[in-house]
């Protein structure tokens, strides 16, 4: 089936959850030196203050559920939508360190909500065929954010504006967040969701919408999905029914955040001050990995459908370890570091390609409807957790020995090969019923 103008609108707008994501999580790289200055912070202090956004990524993500589940994937989003638009300019107008910490913290409980919510809105309103693809959507939209920050963090930097640099690079969040919630007016909601409150009718107005050409059919089959759901409602989200896809998910969350990405994207500028660069050249370099992350990312997407998430998870894994372990060589030797950015540029493409372009997709594939939201916060959740601890522990340990955290990734990425190889199946153009049973979820 073609894509129709429903589907483009809903895609393009619930990704913009994604833009925000990285956004607000990569924009801190070109603040730490400021905020450092500003409010005299120690290395464990900036940790810490890079990751209160990421501390309340976990709550966002564990409780998004209740909301998601009562009132819906896009009423919810419109909720984490105001949330951003508070905490871009509490930032922005700070008056001490605490206040910014709180403000960050909102943000963070923004992104963890909607880095559940708009996956799960996009993988429950596309058609198989185009899963890939359209969930896919919203990694495109973290990697575009990103960019964005590292632009904006350039632009600013620029203008030498001195003190209140931080300020600025922090508060010009508010412009996509106020787009965002005046684009979530323009959406319709969830057919599987609509389904699960009863209202038929909604629901198969939804599925028509978007251009599937069996409606009932596929309402059939959605219904079909609920009921067998709605018989096994009681059972515990830690059963044994949901032992292989829970496992899945967690580990898939959890290598996402072994690669080292976020603390490249968080300490981007840091490193490269580590290899010699200056601070606006610094800046320069990390609108290259962002660029980088943009185009490796169209790539995957392009061939996520075709070539299948578990081929592209185990070449992400082999390039990616074998670029850490380079990096780390460089830093434990301080020699060829000439070498730091094609090898960072190499690893942020297998990233893209791999980890990137495919956990969100994944998640929105193994998981049964019956558990799917508690499910994607649990692991969405235990993701940011393992990313607050690298994201506090970095500056610290780097400080010390630059090559450690690299050669710890690399080690990460070889055992998740291993893992992918072994257990994970192919999820490629399989309905998300016919996932269930694949997985022997009866």
């Amino acid at each position: 089936m073609k894509l129709n103008a429903y589907l483009i609108r809903s895609t393009l707008v619930g990704g913009l959850a994604g833009l925000l994501f990285g956004f607000n999580t990569a924009v801190i790289a070109g603040t730490t030196h400021l905020l450092t200055v500003a409010f005299q912070l120690t290395g464990s202090q900036l940790g810490f203050t890079v990751a209160s956004a990421l501390i309340g990524t976990i709550f966002g993500a564990l409780f998004a559920g209740i909301p998601g589940q009562r009132l819906g994937r896009r009423d919810s989003l419109r909720i984490m939508a105001v949330m951003f638009v508070i905490s871009a300019i509490g930032c922005a107008f700070a008056w001490n360190w605490y206040a910014l910490l709180a403000f960050r913290f909102l943000c963070g409980l923004a992104i963890g909500g909607s880095s559940v919510l708009s996956p799960m809105y996009l993988a429950e309103i596309a058609p198989a065929a185009w899963r890939g693809r359209l969930v896919g959507a919203f990694q495109m939209n973290i990697v575009i954010g990103i960019l964005l920050a590292y632009l904006s963090n350039y632009f600013i930097d620029s203008l030498h504006l001195g003190a209140v640099e931080w300020r600025w690079e922090l508060g010009v969040a508010l412009i996509p967040s106020l787009l965002f919630v005046v684009m979530l007016q323009t959406i319709g909601r969830s057919p599987r969701w609509l389904m699960m409150q009863d209202r038929v009718d909604e629901a198969r107005s939804a599925v028509r919408a978007a251009g599937v050409q069996e409606p009932d059919a596929e309402i059939a089959s959605i219904a079909a999905s609920i009921h067998l759901d709605r018989n096994a409602v009681k059972e515990p989200l830690l059963s044994a029914k949901y032992r292989l896809p829970l496992f899945l998910a967690v580990t898939a969350a959890m290598f996402n955040q072994l690669t080292g990405i976020n603390a490249v994207i968080y300490y981007v500028n840091d490193i490269f001050s580590a290899a010699g660069f200056s601070s606006l050249s610094g800046a320069q370099q990390a609108i290259y990995v962002g660029l980088a992350n943009l185009i490796a990312t169209i790539a995957a997407l392009s061939v996520i459908d075709k070539l299948g998430r578990k081929t592209l998870l185990l070449i992400g894994a082999v390039g990616m370890a074998v670029c850490l372990f380079a990096v780390a060589v460089i830093f434990q030797t301080s020699q060829h570091r000439s070498y730091l950015l094609p090898l960072l540029l190499l690893y942020i493409v297998m990233f893209a390609i791999s980890q990137g372009a495919v956990l969100w997709v994944f998640l929105g594939e193994i998981l049964p409807t019956s558990i799917r939201t508690q499910a994607q916060s649990l692991a969405t959740a235990i993701s940011w957790l393992v990313n607050v601890g690298i994201s506090w522990i970095f500056p610290i340990i780097a400080l010390q020995h630059a090559a450690s955290p690299f050669y710890f990734f690399g080690v990460m990425m070889v055992l998740q090969f291993v893992l992918v190889l072994a257990v994970y199946p192919e999820t490629k153009g399989v309905t998300l019923e016919q996932m269930q049973q694949k997985l022997g979820i009866q």
